[in-house]
């Protein structure tokens, strides 16, 4: 039975473009999310923190590693 073990939050903010003209992004990474919080749950966290930053929110990436074989205690 596969386990979720560990989870990310990754929120991608546009803050500007180049002298080429492309968009220039930052990424700010969140460690250690629940694994049983559910997309809902971090979505709205993902907002609220958005909300304290200065640029706008391109895109809220969650990363979760799951455990497929093993000790699972």
């Amino acid at each position: 039975m596969a386990q979720k073990i560990d989870s990310q939050l990754q929120l991608i903010y546009q803050t500007g473009v180049d002298g080429e003209g492309n968009s220039v992004f930052k990424t700010q990474r969140y460690n250690n999310v629940k694994p049983e919080a559910t997309n809902d749950q971090v979505m709205t966290v993902a907002q609220a923190l958005s909300n304290l930053c200065d640029h706008a929110l391109s895109e809220a990436v969650r990363q979760d590693d799951t455990l497929l074989v093993g000790d699972q205690n």
